[in-house]
């Protein structure tokens, strides 16, 4: 058979008051017990200061037995100190008794000693050291009540033992005993109701904290599909002490340490719910730009097999469009693989790079390609050096014309602005004496005079695979994305100004790398 078994309170607020409880009553029984003694001793004192005393007073005075009892007949104290009877109708306390040398109990008054006398007698050892300055005893025989009992030598050599009762100090004791329970459990009951109470507000922040990290665990309601619903990490411990003095310090920096972690696991969680759906939209997307070039190349190829491109010049046209189509998405995979690269963040090599002459090779390639466009280039008296990566910048400044190309009309002019400012914006060419010291940046502005956007449209302008339905359908949509990515990647920032039918312009600031460059033709080219 098994019996249950008492399991210790899981409740921290019960096992605080338990705790505190059982201190107290320790406490109360090691106080309990040192006012006893105390008691007992002050008590125990007392009488053996009135024993001595009368011991002193009867040494000192020289009295006798015959003195005593002609004292005794003449008060009528020898009846009443030799009757039992009387002893306990007068409610004496002492008993005296005469013993010769032995310790044996001798006549009192002509009269045989009485039952309380031959007790002491016979439970006072070795009356004579007793009168010779020894110490007063505990006798328990007389009467049945506790006594303390000393000896004293008459000038007549007689001995005689007195006794007084200690009963009345038992039961002073009993009632301190009383006393100090009664008091003990009603201290008890008060400490453990008012810890009970106290604890549990000072403990009512920890439940809030585990409520709050339950409420998340379980979601803030059902799910779609019966399951567990949608974390609610926004959920926050607030404090409940309106004044900092009445804040329990380890408990608000519990509080205040898990609202930081939970603030730190809402960002996470919604950082990677970004990504995700980012990831998602990116490769939709990419799904969807690869599988135009490709349907179109499948479809020439399924006519080529069938025998429906028996004329010559029908197959060269058909050959061109596979061509120009091959050549859209050989171009849409590499920026989406220059995207993947700089999402990945690699290491990139800075190094000092020449910003006016890669707008030199990038305006010259659109003249080449676009001889019609009118081109404006405006460069610095000394060479704008930004420390970049040369590659990626490259990749920058030729997005940047290309996009003026593909989405605006040949005949928009373009104007391509390289200088050197300051980090907060003014020009620096004209400063002397402290602006070696202030921090340069190398901005390149690309402008021109097409159509413009919309302010939504310029939101967005930067957005992967984002089209305006501009002229030209030529773009894959990622050009802007590149700029962008590239640009931060190398410490730098890109904005936009536009406005329907202002044109628009991008502006790049790249951190300067140095005032006085090294010549141009050592440069990487």
């Amino acid at each position: 058979m098994r019996f249950p078994v008492l399991r210790r309170p899981a409740s921290l607020r019960a096992k605080m008051t338990l705790n505190s409880i059982a201190m107290l009553a320790v406490g109360l029984v090691v106080a309990t017990c040192i006012s006893l003694m105390g008691v007992k001793h002050y008590l125990v004192s007392s009488v053996d200061s009135r024993l001595a005393s009368s011991k002193q007073g009867l040494e000192r005075s020289g009295v006798t037995m015959r003195d005593i009892s002609a004292l005794a007949r003449f008060t009528g104290m020898d009846r009443m100190l030799n009757s039992d009877a009387a002893r306990a109708a007068n409610h004496s306390s002492n008993v005296f008794v005469p013993v010769d040398a032995r310790g044996r109990p001798q006549e009192l008054f002509g009269q045989t000693p009485s039952g309380a006398q031959r007790a002491l007698a016979e439970a006072v050892p070795r009356p004579a050291r007793q009168a010779e300055g020894g110490e007063p005893v505990d006798v328990d025989a007389v009467h049945g009540t506790p006594y303390r009992a000393t000896a004293v030598r008459l000038s007549d050599g007689q001995l005689v033992v007195m006794a007084t009762e200690v009963g009345a100090a038992g039961e002073i004791m009993h009632k301190v005993i009383r006393l100090e329970l009664v008091v003990g459990v009603a201290l008890m009951a008060v400490l453990g109701t008012a810890m009970f109470i106290g604890s549990r507000r000072r403990l009512r922040p920890m439940e809030d904290m585990v409520e709050a990290a339950s409420a998340i665990a379980e979601g803030s309601g059902p799910g779609e599909d019966g399951g567990p619903g949608r974390l609610d990490l926004s959920r926050r411990v607030a404090s409940r002490e309106k004044h900092r003095h009445h804040q329990v310090q380890e408990v608000e920096r519990l509080r205040l340490a898990l609202n930081a972690m939970l603030h730190q696991v809402e960002a996470a969680f919604l950082t990677r719910e970004h990504a995700a759906a980012h990831l998602r939209r990116f490769v939709a997307d990419a799904s969807h730009e690869l599988r135009t070039p490709l349907s179109a190349i499948r479809g020439y190829l399924q006519l080529y097999e069938r025998g429906m491109l028996s004329d010559g010049e029908e197959r060269a046209r058909a050959l061109a469009r596979m061509t120009g189509e091959t050549e859209r998405m050989a171009r849409l995979v590499d920026e989406l693989l220059a995207l993947a690269r700089l999402d990945q963040r690699p290491e990139l090599r800075p190094v000092p790079v020449d910003v006016g002459r890669l707008a030199e090779e990038a305006l010259a390639d659109l003249t080449l390609q676009q001889p019609e466009r009118p081109v404006a280039l405006e460069l610095p008296a000394e060479p704008c050096v930004a420390l970049a990566d040369e590659a990626t910048l490259r990749q920058v400044v030729g997005n940047l014309v290309a996009n003026v190309r593909v989405h605006t009309p040949p005949s928009a002019a373009v104007r391509v602005e390289v200088t050197t400012e300051a980090s907060g914006g003014e020009a620096a060419d004209g400063e002397e004496g402290g602006a070696e010291s202030c921090h340069q940046v190398c901005v390149l502005r690309v402008g021109d005079d097409g159509p413009g956007m919309s302010p939504e449209d310029a939101e967005r302008v930067f957005d992967r695979f984002f089209r305006t339905g501009a002229a030209g359908t030529e773009g894959s949509g990622l050009g802007m994305s590149v700029v962008k990515a590239g640009v931060e990647a190398q410490h730098g920032t890109v904005t936009v100004t536009t406005a329907p039918g202002a044109g628009l312009t991008v502006t790049i600031a790249l951190p300067a790398a140095s005032r006085h460059p090294p010549p141009v033709a050592h440069l990487a080219g």
